[in-house]
């Protein structure tokens, strides 16, 4: 794969992540939608925790949408990530739905990041078949 595509799958992955957690995440937490306080409270949280927990993932995404500051976001989402995971267990909801769904985010947005970060994949290549 060229480095030109793999840099724009890589920006078009980073994209859907940055578009997920604003739409779906971020928006109805600081627009005080019903449907976020109402998920908050199925989860077990109390009263109060949806709009701070909607500033966190908003300061995130933009660590995340800035270069210099993307790699220490991604690790910074991956803890709050977890959290929710073990919340998600906690209560006991289906393993691949919703359990596991913070794993999923996580693959995105490091797979994203990943390919659009030459840096990042001198770190972490990839390996082939290596012969004995």
């Amino acid at each position: 794969m060229s480095e030109t595509a793999r840099t724009r799958i890589g920006y078009g992955l980073s994209g859907l992540f940055v578009l997920f957690m604003l739409g779906a995440s971020v928006a109805p937490k600081l627009l005080g939608m019903p449907v976020a306080e109402e998920t908050m409270a199925a989860l077990g949280w109390p009263a109060g925790y949806t709009v701070p927990i909607g500033i966190l993932e908003l300061v995130l995404t933009l660590l995340y949408i800035a270069p210099r500051t993307s790699v220490l976001a991604s690790v910074l989402f991956m803890g709050l990530f977890g959290g929710a995971m073990a919340t998600q267990i906690r209560i006991g909801n289906p393993l691949f739905s919703h359990e596991l769904f913070g794993l999923y985010l996580g693959v995105f947005m490091w797979g994203g990041l990943w390919l659009r970060d030459p840096a990042l994949r001198a770190l972490f290549p990839l390996r082939g078949k290596t012969s004995p």
